[in-house]
């Protein structure tokens, strides 16, 4: 019997495409930086980390609303990442419908749509 994978060509040079170990996946990059763990706007690990939990989260509100689903993560993970990334969200929203606003993806009350933004991953107040 053919194995399920047959037919599927595995990549063998490059970096495109890979994905973390599971051992790995959901945890800061530890050693040297290196060529694919650099982004303009953030160079501390919990500032880079905070980053790929926003785009997870926000880019599966888009599949959800895609398929029309409705999909709301937990509260505590959306607080954490608008207080690490965004200090200059209003205060006194539910933490999803903010970080939609503060990915210019929502309006809130009183807060129209934002048409440019952008996250502040470095040190947080007081650090």
């Amino acid at each position: 019997m053919p194995s399920p994978r047959s037919g599927v060509r595995r990549r063998t040079r490059g970096t495109a495409g890979r994905v973390p170990s599971t051992g790995r996946a959901g945890r800061p990059p530890t050693g040297p930086p290196g060529p694919a763990d650099y982004s303009r706007f953030s160079r501390l690990a919990a500032g880079y980390a905070a980053l790929g939990i926003v785009e997870t989260l926000v880019h599966t509100g888009d599949m959800a609303d895609g398929l029309g689903l409705t999909w709301n993560p937990p509260d505590g993970i959306c607080a954490r990442v608008l207080t690490r990334l965004f200090p200059d969200v209003p205060h006194g929203f539910q933490p999803w419908p903010t970080l939609l606003w503060a990915c210019g993806r929502a309006e809130l009350p009183g807060h129209p749509r934002r048409t440019a933004w952008r996250p502040y991953p470095g040190a947080p107040a007081g650090h």
